[in-house]
């Protein structure tokens, strides 16, 4: 939604600041099919040849995802510590019975009980294999943790791909801008016999490349590639979340203490309370 409205507030203001102050419309629309063509496609096609196709695939998804919000709700980062408590919980009364959930989580009763997680890849192959590598006993509970750190680290940095690719886009965009300029120029030194009014039409159609290049950059492709970083960062979050409580499991706290922890590092728009995973923990086990 905020994306939507900042859209609208930015052409509001600009091109509503532009009318007000005198200007002429009609020139920026005469030249804006031309000049998007050239100043959109070459961003367009810059963006294909510099990117591989996960990537491009990721952008969109991406793109979506501006619209639409992080991914994890608060429920989501409830329903994820009833999850870990029941799989911590387990891990600690019989390790043998917890290694069949972990070995095949689809068809795992604990699992099953959170669809929304389940259908996240990322974040069940986070706990079942930092939970087999806990089973496997390595000598020292830092192998473990490090792995963790290491794995996060992958997942962040491939989340921010798309946010990258589009900063990247953003950059080139008043350069692309100066281009089309140009090249309008050209066009207008070409048709220096016209009547100067018929060049000054031309020149202020070749502008419009290099507003349009200023404006997609910083208006408009530039905070959509902050936004996009934005959730992605929020969204790691969640993992995190799982990392706490798996670490601080490695270090021998009480499963409620493991949970508390983490329940802590979740971001405070999406935190919930204590008293509702206490209730969320005793509806789990009245369930039982």
């Amino acid at each position: 939604m905020n994306a939507i409205i900042g859209t609208i507030v930015t052409f509001a203001c600009v091109f509503g600041g532009y009318l007000w102050a005198g200007g002429k419309i009609e020139i920026i629309l005469h030249s804006l099919p031309y000049e998007m063509m050239m100043i959109g496609g070459a961003a367009i096609g810059a963006f294909i040849c510099g990117n591989d196709m996960h990537t491009i695939k990721s952008t969109g998804k991406d793109l979506g995802s501006v619209f639409k919000g992080p991914k994890w709700k608060r429920q989501d980062y409830t329903d994820l510590l009833c999850l870990m408590h029941e799989l911590v919980a387990l891990s600690e009364k019989s390790p043998v019975d917890v290694e069949t959930h972990i070995e095949d989580p689809e068809n795992s009763a604990i699992f099953q009980k959170y669809p929304r997680i389940l259908g996240a890849h990322e974040s069940v192959e986070l706990i079942c294999d930092t939970m087999r590598s806990m089973l496997m006993n390595f000598d020292n509970v830092y192998q473990v943790e490090e792995l963790l750190d290491k794995q996060l680290d992958t997942m962040s940095e491939e989340s921010l791909h798309g946010s990258h690719a589009l900063q990247t886009m953003a950059d080139a965009l008043p350069a692309l801008g100066i281009v089309a300029a140009v090249l309008g120029v050209i066009k207008t030194m070409a048709s220096i016999d016209k009547p100067p009014e018929v060049l000054g039409a031309m020149i202020g159609g070749a502008l419009v490349g290099t507003f349009l290049g200023v404006f997609l950059a910083y208006s408009i492709v530039g905070p959509l590639a902050n936004r996009v970083k934005q959730i992605r960062e929020q969204e790691a979050y969640f993992y995190a979340l799982i990392r706490e409580v798996l670490v601080s499991s490695l270090h021998k706290n009480e499963t409620n203490i493991c949970i508390e922890v983490a329940r802590r590092s979740a971001p405070h728009e999406c935190r919930p309370s204590f008293s509702e995973v206490e209730s969320a923990l005793k509806t789990l086990k009245a369930a039982a």
